[in-house]
């Protein structure tokens, strides 16, 4: 058995600093000078990179700060000091969580209910038996996957103001959606910080947040992953204009090969395998952090005709790449996306 995990993460691990960098550069403002801080870091299992203008104080460590805060406070599913953690600790009884833990789960359910439960955040327990990403990924029996399955259902979890329940056997997991909900949470601590004027931050690759507008006035250039060549030259660029969110899943972030077959980490509900889609990488361009995350998911799993209708419905660009090498995208992404592997073709 082969295993696999995103050689992009793997490869940030290697160089990252645990540091932050100044640099004063004009901006567009007369008589105002905007500096210019980066920052690597480690949060929400990934390598965060950030590179932020500012003409106040560098608060890098700030957004840092409040993906961890999100993760050990809210939607971790080990952390016992999170409020996702307590739900599953006490599903059978109601528990009472955060109005922003319930805003968030209830963005979550709508979007399952949209999605027609492609994107689930009840597959907990399915996620934890194959172990994609643990130490023992496997082929699970077929008997103890059926059984699991049978407390699938995101119509099971009943959210009732601030009041969260569900039956026993259920166990809730934000992950599809998780670092979008972190790409957030960064745009409250930035949107509190006037001083700032512009700003990315980068979770391990696979979810992108711009900020503002750059002091030259350019786009925001975000490289897209070859989901078939992860360690050499990317896919293309989308470029992101203003405030926006990006996100990409794909069957090459995690993984493991057994008998030539491919099993990837992104379960259909419906089924409990790896989804067979036809489709090796999507990426969702939007207005909204978990909206995005969870979205490029949900796409994955529907492919790529149920995808566009999903995606019109949310005012969200896609671009779909499936594994026969072709790339599709929605009109809006036509105009911000640029393809750089000759070794693609663009299908309308």
């Amino acid at each position: 058995m082969i295993k696999k995990k995103s050689f992009t993460v793997s490869m940030l691990l290697a160089v990252a600093v645990f540091a932050s960098t100044g640099t004063a550069v004009w901006g567009n403002t007369e008589d105002s000078e905007v500096s210019t801080y980066t920052k690597t870091d480690f949060a929400m299992d990934t390598v965060v990179s950030e590179t932020l203008y500012t003409t106040g104080e560098d608060i890098t460590a700030d957004v840092i700060q409040a993906l961890k805060d999100i993760e050990d406070n809210l939607i971790s599913w080990t952390k016992e000091s999170s409020q996702i953690y307590q739900i599953n600790q006490n599903a059978g009884s109601s528990v009472t969580v955060s109005d922003e833990t319930a805003g968030y789960l209830k963005q979550v359910l709508e979007l399952s209910k949209a999605s027609g439960g492609a994107m689930d955040p009840t597959m907990g327990q399915v996620i934890r038996l194959w172990d994609i990403d643990g130490e023992n990924p496997h082929i699970p029996e077929e008997e103890k996957l059926n059984s699991l399955l049978e407390n699938v259902g995101y119509q099971k979890v009943t959210l009732d103001g601030d009041k969260v329940t569900m039956p026993e056997g259920v166990t809730l997991d934000l992950g599809a959606a998780g670092k979008g909900i972190g790409c957030d949470a960064a745009k409250k601590v930035l949107e509190e910080n006037q001083e700032v004027s512009a700003a990315i931050v980068n979770l391990g690759g696979s979810s992108v947040m711009s900020y503002g507008t750059k002091p030259d006035g350019s786009s925001w250039q975000v490289a897209v992953t070859d989901p078939r060549d992860t360690e050499g030259d990317y896919l293309g660029v989308v470029s992101l204009n203003g405030t926006e969110f990006l996100s990409t899943s794909g069957d090459y972030e995690k993984y493991f090969i057994e008998d030539g077959v491919r099993y990837h980490h992104i379960l259909d509900p419906s089924t409990g395998y790896p989804a067979r889609s036809g489709l090796t990488s999507v990426t969702v361009v939007c207005e909204d952090g978990l909206d995005a995350d969870g979205l490029s998911t949900a796409c994955f799993v529907l492919g790529k005709e149920k995808a566009e209708k999903l995606l019109e419905s949310y005012d969200a660009d896609g671009l779909f790449v499936d594994d026969s090498g072709h790339v599709w995208m929605t009109d809006g992404m036509k105009e911000r996306f640029q393809l750089l592997k000759d070794s693609y073709s663009v299908s309308e």
